[in-house]
């Protein structure tokens, strides 16, 4: 069992698909001896190098956008044939994930050479890839009837491989994609849905019992998708030791207004639904999104609005409007708990009254909170406002003698030197502080100086002058500043000395 050790994250990217620091998305997840990476959109070679990865237990994957899945087939390549591995990759996903890495990855997986490398050999993606489904199988699914001489049809059958009739499953052909899409008629209100959108994973209309991975460590991983909305199959993960839940949240829009529209809005599809055409057949050619009366069930959203309750929550976040991701504007209009989310998949540069991630850092989930690890010591996130920009990480803590202004416009914060800047609002001045590893340093304000960490592990400030430079050991200021918020509760004075 866990014994109460809690659940570790560390994040081994956290940027998304276009930045320039290039380290997208990946973490992994520690409790007790059993380690996980979910996604692997990071370097992960870079990050936890080759004996790393040797110790990882399994991959999971919440969807196959590159900055999610990027190294997969590398990886898959290294656990076929590094010389003293050579086993298969233990893939914790859903069936459509599956779906996806198997496309996506058969140009880099398919086929090399024999032995002898006389021969180009096929090799099978199950010979490198063992699939643990967390996600339920549908009860109904779309195949290929194959007809003889070549020649094959579409047609949905369920589990038993017993066809199911026009009058309640249809196929639908984009003529802009080659994969078909699964419309369905719900028995319970007649609507025609798109029941892998429709459905959440706990609904048995469509879904068989749901899959959960049990941990010899005492801790449960399982798939959740109904707070997930993000255009491409993708799921969200809940590890849970039965004191502490994580929930990675994936990439989604998440916006409690938008939800309400999914579930509540009844399309009218005019007289489509009523052709004869249309009732008799069972594969169509056209938009599967002209015959949808219904984007989510009720069930959905219902299990969407609890899905985080008492859960660490690591959520996505876009600082402009994107269709596919969470706005930062918006998470008023969430259900998120602030004290209980971290923020990630960020722009290089953003500034948030929220805690950001950042690639390097390392989580301790204990309870229902979270404290960054830092040399092997707890602390807490207590800074009034964070920042990325660069590449580097800032706290930010509210003070009237700040030499920067914190501003808002249109929702999104920024920080500047000048406070009274026309087309914003000013809403406080703050002390900044760079974080370096988990410490905290005095911003510095000069070009010619810059924060480096020496071998001995202590934070050194260069300053950089015409003919040398000049190092000096730097103190880290993030012990004094959270007794400092204890002293300003208590009503005394706090100071810890710098001992370097």
């Amino acid at each position: 069992m866990t014994n109460g050790q809690g659940i570790r994250v560390s994040v081994l990217g956290d940027y998304g698909p276009f930045s320039r620091i290039g380290k997208s998305i990946g973490y992994q997840v520690t409790v007790g001896r059993s380690s996980f990476l979910v996604d692997c959109g990071s370097p992960v070679f870079q990050r936890i190098g080759g004996h790393g990865l040797k110790s990882i237990k399994g991959l999971i994957i919440t969807h196959c956008h590159d900055d999610h899945k990027r190294w997969f087939t590398d990886f898959s390549l290294f656990s076929r044939y590094a010389p003293d591995l050579g086993r298969r990759i233990s893939l914790y996903t859903s069936d459509d994930v599956n779906r996806g890495l198997i496309d996506s990855s058969d140009a880099a997986l398919g086929s090399s050479l024999s032995p002898d490398s006389g021969r180009i050999v096929d090799i099978a993606y199950e010979e490198y890839v063992e699939f643990h489904p967390i996600a339920p199988r549908p009860r109904y699914r779309i195949e290929q009837h194959d007809l003889g001489d070549g020649l094959f049809r579409y047609r949905v059958v369920d589990r038993d491989g017993n066809e199911v009739g026009p009058e309640r499953a249809k196929v639908f052909i984009s003529p802009k994609r080659r994969s078909p899409r699964l419309l369905f008629r719900d028995p319970a209100s007649g609507e025609w849905v798109e029941p892998a959108t429709f459905y959440p994973f706990s609904s048995g209309t469509f879904y068989e019992k749901i899959e959960t991975y049990r941990d010899p460590e005492g801790f449960t991983i399982e798939a959740i998708n109904a707070p997930v909305w993000h255009g491409v199959p993708s799921i969200g993960i809940r590890f849970s030791t039965g004191r502490e839940s994580l929930v990675f949240s994936s990439d989604t829009n998440h916006n409690l207004e938008l939800w309400q529209r999914l579930c509540r809005e009844k399309h009218d599809c005019g007289g489509r639904l009523t052709d004869p055409a249309f009732l008799g057949a069972a594969v169509i050619h056209g938009d599967i999104n002209d015959y949808i009366q219904r984007v989510w069930s009720e069930e959905r959203y219902r299990e969407a609005v609890k899905a985080f309750d008492g859960a660490v929550v690591i959520h996505d976040i876009a600082l402009r409007k994107s269709v596919v991701h969470t706005d930062y504007r918006d998470l008023d209009k969430t259900v998120l708990d602030r004290r209980r989310t971290v923020l990630t998949h960020g722009p290089d540069k953003i500034t948030s009254s929220w805690v950001l991630c950042e690639a390097e850092k390392e989580f301790i989930i204990r309870g229902g909170g979270f404290a960054e690890l830092v040399k092997g010591e707890e602390f807490p996130f207590d800074a009034d406002f964070y920042h990325k920009e660069g590449g580097r990480y800032f706290a930010c803590y509210r003070s009237d003698s700040g030499s920067h202004a914190l501003l808002e416009r249109d929702g999104i914060l920024f920080l500047s030197t000048d406070p009274h800047r026309g087309d914003c609002r000013h809403l406080c001045n703050v002390e900044i502080y760079e974080d370096i590893g988990g410490e905290y340093f005095p911003m510095l304000e000069e070009k010619s100086s810059f924060y480096r960490r020496r071998p001995d592990g202590r934070v050194e400030r260069i300053t950089m002058g015409d003919e040398q430079s000049r190092g000096e050991i730097a103190c880290n200021q993030r012990p004094r500043l959270g007794k400092r918020i204890s002293a300003a509760v208590s009503g005394f004075p706090a100071a810890v000395p710098c001992n370097s």
